[in-house]
């Protein structure tokens, strides 16, 4: 068995060496202030009963994606923790997890800190990162206990319908694996207020999501997971050992935060949108970029033609006092993501920035 991962050299990058001035890093949607929350003093309160998740929180979320609230697990500490949760009561140490590349590098550190054994199926830039059930089905191994994927595509944006979801869960459950999916990207493509996602409670998919990346309310650590009922009642056990109760005041803001979802997601539409439509402006068909530019998302995936993406990195900050993410947190060194999700003035400016040192 290999070594147990104890770090994640993603988030130590994104925590501590990300901040430039323009910082195209981040993939969320800026961070939006109480104000545009709405909260008053009258919604909060320091204590609450809140065993198994705050109730009414639990109830928007079941209501939100019409399943029964025994599938919703609310651990609290955003679509990271319940990550973390979900996998953990999934896989125990020497199983097999297999893994789309490139992906996001804190799932699969997370899965080495576990100690499960990561095989991995490719997603291709020429093919515009589509997901082809095919090729999963052909690596899908008799020990195979979960097949994981990233819904919208982590990094690059691109969307798997239903059709392809449901042919990976059926080749999933055909040696009675699990396909877990993080949808947190998925909430960037819910324009017309439905909500939707590829659980099903008789299922064998596990999903995770929160209200950090589409909405800017990373602050409230407001993640959940859709699960299967006896497999959600495990996870919420393997919870005391966790994180046992969520801030109860981050909870009740979470609940206002449900009931406001249309305006704050058509401030995040404001956002994004303006940010692609700059992206395209200035970088879109720049010499020295292959690329898919998706229409839903908050980043895009870039190869850079002919430079490595640390290198382009730390030239670029150095030099433009931009940041962006280097490849290889994904699996692919040669290529960055960029983030269309921060203020539309900055990230304009960070995009004409990270142009002009293509073009240096």
């Amino acid at each position: 068995m290999s070594a147990r991962i104890l770090n994640s050299d993603y988030m130590h990058f994104a925590k501590y060496h990300a901040g430039a001035r323009y910082n195209l890093a981040t993939s969320g949607v800026a961070g939006c202030d109480l104000a545009e929350l709405g909260v008053t003093l009258d919604d909060l309160a320091l204590h609450g009963v809140n065993a198994g998740g705050y109730r009414p929180l639990v109830e928007r979320v079941a209501a939100r994606f019409g399943v029964d609230p025994a599938c919703v697990v609310m651990p609290g500490g955003g679509c990271s923790f319940a990550n973390h949760l979900a996998l953990a009561a999934l896989v125990s140490p020497g199983d097999e997890a297999l893994v789309e590349t490139p992906t996001y590098e804190l799932i699969t550190s997370l899965l080495g800190y576990l100690q499960a054994r990561v095989l991995t199926f490719e997603r291709r830039a020429d093919e515009d990162w589509r997901l082809d059930p095919a090729r999963i089905a052909a690596a899908i191994t008799p020990a195979t206990r979960v097949v994981v994927l990233t819904n919208l595509h982590n990094p690059s944006s691109a969307q798997a319908g239903d059709a392809a979801i449901d042919a990976v869960a059926a080749a999933a459950d055909r040696v009675g694996a699990t396909l877990f999916i993080d949808e947190v990207y998925r909430e960037l493509t819910f324009a017309d207020g439905r909500a939707a996602t590829s659980f099903r409670e008789r299922g064998n998919v596990v999903v995770t999501s929160s209200l950090t990346k589409a909405y800017g309310l990373s602050g409230l650590r407001c993640g959940w997971i859709l699960a299967p009922a006896p497999l959600a009642e495990r996870m919420s056990r393997l919870n005391d050992l966790f994180g046992v109760h969520p801030p109860h005041v981050a909870e009740r803001m979470a609940v206002v935060a449900f009931d406001r979802l249309p305006q704050l997601r058509a401030r995040a539409n404001a956002i994004v949108e303006a940010n692609r439509a700059a992206y395209r402006e200035l970088l879109g068909g720049h010499p020295r970029l292959e690329q898919t530019i998706f229409e839903a998302g908050a980043c895009v995936f870039p190869r850079l033609v002919g430079m490595d993406g640390d290198a382009f990195f730390r030239r670029l900050s150095a030099e433009y006092d931009t940041s962006v993410a280097p490849g290889r947190f994904f699996g692919l060194p040669d290529h960055v993501r960029i983030g269309l999700g921060a203020d539309p003035a900055q990230t304009r400016e960070g995009l004409r920035r990270v142009a002009a040192a293509l073009d240096d």
